[in-house]
């Protein structure tokens, strides 16, 4: 497992890195209510062959919410409880809960970061989108999960992870310094055999790198072009060009192959 650097992406941040600027410009290049990419067509890929209707749903770094309205409203989770250790994240989506009448299946909770607030066997489903890369100790998170899930249950992720488990290359350095949120990245081989280890069966990674290098091409363009007089005029012009030079980092290390975002499955036995 590599070791932990510090650098964006996904909901379970340090408390206070997601600043008004970051979160202005995450949600004008990914949606309303998101901070990660793909908006409800990745969440319904992720989602394919996983069917969560009528599941009790705990979402590990639930950010602004948006995905857990998704997870409730068009894939019949039964309920939602979405934790993160921003406690402007929560609040935040707990307002949005509240504008969106979802208050009674949806709840969020802040966390402290250490061991998951929930009795074992409380939840059908584990999910996360785009935020474990944030957690330093991976077989520690996969032990958590495995514990709160019941009998049975499955966990439903997707994650920013890395190719390979050597020394990070100068462009990687260079887009973690750009980036300025916590990165503990892990491989994809690191990744299965760390679930694996905490005791979880029929897992299966999906890597994402060909869905998200074009994607993330045409977000620089649009920022530098189409979208860039509204992402200078809600968040200053300084502001918007550190992000573009950031979002042309990012594209560099996906170019390289570096930079890999995967689907992560796994279920615990009965």
């Amino acid at each position: 497992m590599t070791e932990p650097t510090n650098a964006k992406v996904g909901g379970l941040s340090e408390p206070g890195e997601y600043d008004d600027s970051m979160l202005a410009l995450l949600q004008i290049i990914w949606g309303d209510g998101f901070l990660s990419p793909g908006g409800s067509e990745e969440i319904a890929r992720l989602l394919e062959g996983s069917s969560i209707a009528g599941c009790k749903v705990l979402d590990i770094g639930c950010g602004l919410g948006a995905i857990d309205e998704l997870l409730v409203r068009e894939h019949g989770a039964s309920s939602v409880v979405g934790v993160d250790i921003d406690p402007q994240l929560v609040e935040r989506m707990r307002a949005r809960m509240a504008r969106a009448g979802l208050g009674d299946r949806i709840e969020c909770r802040c966390v402290d970061g250490g061991p998951l607030p929930f009795e074992a066997a409380a939840f059908d489903v584990v999910f996360s989108k785009d935020s474990l890369v944030q957690i330093p100790e991976k077989a520690g998170i996969f032990a958590e999960i495995l514990r709160v899930l019941r009998p049975g249950g499955r966990f439903i992720a997707s994650d920013w992870l890395r190719r390979g488990s050597g020394a990070y290359s100068t462009e990687m350095m260079e887009f973690f310094r750009l980036e300025g949120i916590a990165y503990n990245m892990a491989s994809l081989e690191e990744s299965a055999a760390a679930l694996r280890a905490a005791g979880f069966r029929d897992v299966r990674i999906r890597d994402r790198h060909d869905w998200y290098l074009p994607l993330a091409q045409s977000e620089l363009e649009s920022m530098e072009g189409v979208l860039g007089p509204l992402i200078a005029s809600r968040i200053g012009e300084a502001r918007a060009q550190y992000f573009i030079d950031d979002w042309r980092q990012m594209v560099v290390v996906l170019e390289r192959g570096e930079l890999r975002p995967a689907h992560l499955k796994a279920v615990k036995p009965a």
